[in-house]
């Protein structure tokens, strides 16, 4: 079996080139490689979220295999990466139950959502990241302002900005916004509430 490679989320941001899609990027732990994974609006949520430390009214689809897991004595171990087809990413979540390993076929925007919530490590293989990877020298990295995670655009029906807004309307946009299941801009408004404290 090859050797794994660790990989790291470095950002989310909205595809510029298909309409409604994300670009999770990750990065060679310690490496100057990136792998950019095209993943939907849905998923790109369910990382984002759990990046930002949202948590929602009610459990999310990831949510709930985490406490299947837990409640039926699973264990995750690693998300892995495992291949590339014809330019599709396939993965595998693997897991223990009793002593035992398995490991589940999933889509790398699934295993990941589900990865982060429990706190395990990515990796993926040389020959994923010779082929689908992109390669960037130390001072495009070292110039590079890398985010765990991007805010989405402000929207054009918000006409102000939130700085300026008061703090109990503040709190009823974050309510709002999480009953809307808005989460990408309910961390907006938490990290302005987070800086006035």
């Amino acid at each position: 079996m090859p050797d794994k490679i660790k990989l790291e989320i470095l950002g989310l941001s909205s595809s510029q080139s298909q309409s409604g899609s994300f670009a999770l990027v990750l990065g060679e732990s310690g490496g100057n490689k990136r792998l950019p994974i095209i993943i939907g609006m849905f998923e790109a949520q369910a990382i984002a979220i759990e990046i930002e430390k949202i948590a929602p009214n009610r459990p999310m689809t990831h949510d709930l295999f985490k406490s299947f897991a837990y409640n039926f004595n699973f264990d995750i171990k690693e998300i892995i990466i495992s291949d590339l087809k014809e330019g599709v990413f396939f993965s595998k979540i693997v897991c223990s139950h009793n002593g035992k390993i398995v490991e589940i076929d999933a889509r790398p925007s699934d295993a990941i959502a589900i990865g982060l919530r429990f706190n395990v490590d990515i990796f993926t293989y040389e020959a994923i990241l010779t082929e689908a990877g992109i390669e960037m020298s130390e001072e495009e990295i070292s110039s590079t302002v890398e985010k765990k995670s991007e805010p989405a655009p402000p929207s054009k029906d918000k006409p102000k900005k939130l700085e300026d807004l008061p703090s109990d309307q503040l709190n009823k946009m974050l309510d709002d916004s999480l009953k809307n299941e808005d989460y990408e801009r309910a961390a907006k408004i938490r990290d302005e509430i987070n800086r006035r404290n």
